[in-house]
């Protein structure tokens, strides 16, 4: 089996074919963690569904000095994993394609959600993101779209945007693929030597610790958390326990529900993310 490789907006309507159609947004670069989506959307629309895989590296939500230019491109080798996980489309657009006449000047704005966290360090990375998956959401015109929760903050900024301006989409969260070793898998990953990779593990092992200590409360988590990342390698630029659905921090003791463990780290000159859920009873 070969996925179709169709290049613009045209051909994407072409190859429409009234099928339900669930769609899997990358930026390339695939690893195992995007094969788990593409096969979570193969199962939600069956044999006689269709998965649109979009391989896009979107220039909107890289800021200055950030690592547009040499962000992995392995389009090749990206055509062979998504066929053999299931999809049955992949749509890899160039910028002009989806930018026609430069930059586009009306954009989507994620609001004080996008301003915390990853929106301070990367200011307009969110603008940028929800602005290129309205558009592609509007070209694929899938029933259901597909994310990682490794990239939690995303994932609950897309979900707003939907509702809040009545995208006719359901979002499905699939869970973070990790290595034996618990090292969330991530495009960016390739970038890291053999010591950064040794050193990123503290990322993982810190939210495990996290996770476990969750029967003392907010602070025993966090204090686990700290513990673990206190004297190695990651410049860590947060670590912070929050609300899933709006990424506000919870602050409380008696906090009862769902949370989210986040931290942000420089490992070398490779800044990764990560993520654990956990719940307080």
């Amino acid at each position: 089996m070969s996925a179709l490789l169709v290049r613009t907006a045209k051909e994407l309507a072409r190859a429409a074919d009234g099928r339900p159609r669930a769609v899997v947004m990358t930026m390339g670069a695939l690893h195992q963690g995007h094969a788990a989506l593409v096969r979570a959307a193969r199962e939600r629309v069956g044999a006689d569904g269709a998965v649109v895989l979009t391989v896009f590296v979107n220039p909107l939500q890289f800021g200055a000095g950030e690592d547009l230019d040499r962000y992995p491109r392995t389009l090749d080798a990206d055509l062979v994993l998504a066929a053999e996980a299931g999809a049955d489309l992949v749509f890899a657009p160039t910028v002009d394609e989806v930018y026609p006449g430069g930059a586009p000047q009306v954009r989507i704005a994620a609001g004080p959600m996008g301003e915390r966290y990853e929106g301070a360090s990367r200011p307009g990375h969110f603008d940028g993101m929800l602005t290129v998956v309205a558009k592609l959401l509007h070209l694929t015109a899938p029933g259901t779209a597909f994310y990682g929760e490794k990239d939690g903050q995303q994932l609950a900024l897309i979900r707003r945007m939907v509702r809040d301006l009545d995208f006719p989409v359901e979002i499905v969260g699939v869970p973070t693929v990790r290595e034996a070793d618990g090292l969330a898998l991530s495009s960016r990953n390739r970038y890291l030597s053999e010591q950064d990779r040794a050193e990123a593990l503290a990322l993982s092992r810190a939210l495990f610790a996290g996770r476990d200590a969750r029967a003392g409360g907010p602070a025993a988590v966090r204090a686990a958390a700290e513990a673990v990342l206190a004297g190695t390698g990651p410049a860590v630029d947060y670590l912070a326990l929050v609300d899933p659905a709006d990424f506000t921090g919870i602050d409380r003791e008696d906090f009862r529900g769902e949370a989210l463990l986040a931290v942000a780290a420089k490992v070398g000159s490779t800044r990764l993310i990560d993520n654990v859920r956990l719940s307080f009873s």
